[in-house]
């Protein structure tokens, strides 16, 4: 059975090493967003990966050591002394908020740093989360169920 499996890259390599895998076959993923850069003479849109030096592989536990052929892979990333495995759902829900376009708007009330609340909207809709910091122009979200925090800006 094939799980999803985190391998931590040397910095900078996550997209070289989800290119090297999938040329010798193994399904992997490594999410992409947008950002815009600012130089001292200019702006520009760089796409990024959304998490530093990680990529999914999906893999059976016999195909594990496969993901060493890329000169950038640099090791699993463990959980509890064994390789993190990640669920399918949480794939799936990392997919659906990048292939969701920018058309949700988020606002809190009375909400204060510490609370727990329930995302009843967008691509993470009934996720919760802990608001780490309220500010005037955006929110930080940490979302304990996938290991992530979220910075959510107000339009």
């Amino acid at each position: 059975m094939k799980n999803w499996y985190v391998v931590y890259t040397k910095p900078k390599w996550e997209k070289k090493v989800a290119e090297q895998l999938t040329k010798i076959g193994v399904e992997c993923y490594c999410p992409l967003i947008t950002q815009v850069r600012q130089w001292s003479d200019r702006k520009k849109k760089v796409i990024v990966p959304l998490f530093n030096s990680y990529v999914f592989v999906q893999v059976t536990e016999a195909e594990r050591n496969l993901v060493f052929q890329s000169a950038g892979a640099v090791r699993y990333l463990f959980w509890l002394g064994k390789p993190a495995i990640v669920r399918d759902e949480e794939i799936s829900t990392i997919k659906k908020w990048l292939d969701t376009p920018d058309t949700y708007d988020v606002s809190i009330d009375s909400i204060q740093v510490g609370d727990k609340i329930t995302l009843e909207d967008g691509p993470f809709s009934a996720q919760e989360a802990v608001v780490q910091e309220v500010n005037k122009t955006h929110y930080i979200l940490v979302l304990e169920t996938l290991g992530c925090v979220l910075k959510m800006k107000i339009k």
